[in-house]
């Protein structure tokens, strides 16, 4: 098997493995570039997905810490969705992606990592975007840092 070098990547799932409680109270805790966040509002913020399905992979979840979905008030789940939107209009102008998959994984069986915070995945999609490493390797290349994503979706935010 080969390997492929990420040295940056040790520090990183250290850290995670030290953090306790809800990621995305601690990220709507956090300055925005600590805690890779996009765009606040009033009753829900958008951030980077820390373990991204392809580059520019956003997660839009209520302010409120909330595990049910059936939970979120009128309020949160139509500001979660026009979040979304807007995410989708940010991401077309900065990445030119060619489509874009939105999806909720509610509970650990249907996919969640988080099962205690509801939040919606919003992930560009380009023709070809599956590649060789994450079939044969088990491994996702990302051609940007993080925190540079963020920054540009952030500008370009409507």
């Amino acid at each position: 098997m080969k390997q492929l070098w990420a040295p940056w990547r040790l520090e990183y799932i250290q850290q995670a493995d030290e953090q306790e409680g809800c990621v995305f109270c601690r990220a709507l805790g956090a300055e925005d570039e600590t805690g890779l966040v996009v765009h606040r509002g009033e009753r829900a913020f958008v951030l980077l997905n820390k373990y991204p399905y392809a580059s520019g992979h956003l997660m839009v979840a209520p302010n409120r810490h909330e595990g049910d979905f059936g939970g979120l008030d009128r309020d949160e789940a139509t500001e979660v969705h026009l979040l979304a939107s807007a995410a989708l209009g940010a991401l077309a102008e900065t990445m030119s992606p060619q489509g874009f998959n939105l999806g909720w994984n509610l509970s650990r069986i249907a996919g969640a990592g988080v099962v205690d915070h509801v939040h919606l995945h919003v992930v560009p999609r380009w023709a070809g975007d599956t590649n060789f490493m994450p079939v044969l390797a088990d491994v996702k290349v990302l051609p940007e840092a993080l925190e540079e994503t963020r920054r540009k979706i952030a500008a370009a935010w409507p």
